[in-house]
């Protein structure tokens, strides 16, 4: 497929089900793909769209950004994945993947969709239905773990976002602040899972916040407490020096 090209109308529409219109942060996502073309196939292949402005060149070189918004469409031509990255110097990245490895038809009989991007504090997990264990980090800002899935993510009230967090970065942070240094644990965070009954809010909370100091995800109240910020580098060598 040639490049640069407009977006087709059903990749627009699956990039639109993930960014619904009633949530601002994502309506401001919604305007600017409105502007953008496909400036050229991404770093990770099929489905990989960089979207930008006329003319621009496609960055293929930078860090891809977080996502922020993420979703499935499940159709009679098998699932489709969506995801939208943060928007970084003017570009957005986005990926619609096919679990076939097939480019999108142009027509789908879906049979069911859900978006982490339309979920609420007090509501069940959308991908799977299931019980959410949520952490309030401040008036604003609301931690989700989907336990069913085995998903973090964060959810901002203003302007109704919900961020994915990964798990490693942010297990990293909770054992620092734990201060758990035996390898077997520190090391293992499919772990988190298994033992999440056993770490209070208090504990959840301050590792996000320690997490969002060192990768900026959302704006916490300033009252905040953060702790003292360390690379992960620097925790691992502390780690093995004890010999634990």
């Amino acid at each position: 497929m040639a490049y640069p090209r407009p977006l087709r109308p059903k990749e627009r529409e699956l990039l639109e089900s993930v960014l619904p219109d009633d949530r601002a942060g994502y309506r401001d996502y919604r305007d600017r793909i409105s502007a953008m073309e496909v400036l050229a196939q991404g770093r990770r292949g099929e489905g990989d769209l960089i979207l930008g402005a006329p003319g621009q060149e496609p960055d293929v070189q930078s860090p891809l950004p977080p996502v922020i918004a993420f979703g499935v469409v499940e159709t009679s031509r098998g699932t489709f994945t969506i995801s939208v990255r943060e928007h970084w110097q003017g570009q957005i990245n986005a990926e619609i993947v096919s679990d076939r490895l097939e480019e999108i038809p142009d027509n789908l009989e879906e049979k069911h969709r859900w978006s982490y991007s339309n979920w609420t504090p007090g509501a069940a997990s959308p991908a799977s239905g299931g019980p959410v264990r949520e952490i309030p980090v401040d008036p604003n800002v609301t931690l989700g773990f989907g336990i069913q899935e085995r998903r973090i993510w964060v959810h901002e009230r203003s302007g109704g976002m919900v961020h994915l967090i990964p798990i490693t970065n942010y297990y990293n942070e909770l054992m620092r602040h734990k201060q758990i240094r035996d390898a077997r644990i520190a090391l293992s965070s499919s772990s988190f899972w298994d033992d999440l009954g056993r770490y209070s809010a208090d504990d959840l909370r301050a590792a996000f916040v320690s997490y969002n100091a060192l990768r900026r995800r959302v704006e916490l109240q300033a009252d905040a407490v953060v702790m003292r910020p360390r690379s992960v580098g620097t925790f691992l060598r502390d780690l093995f020096r004890k010999g634990h």
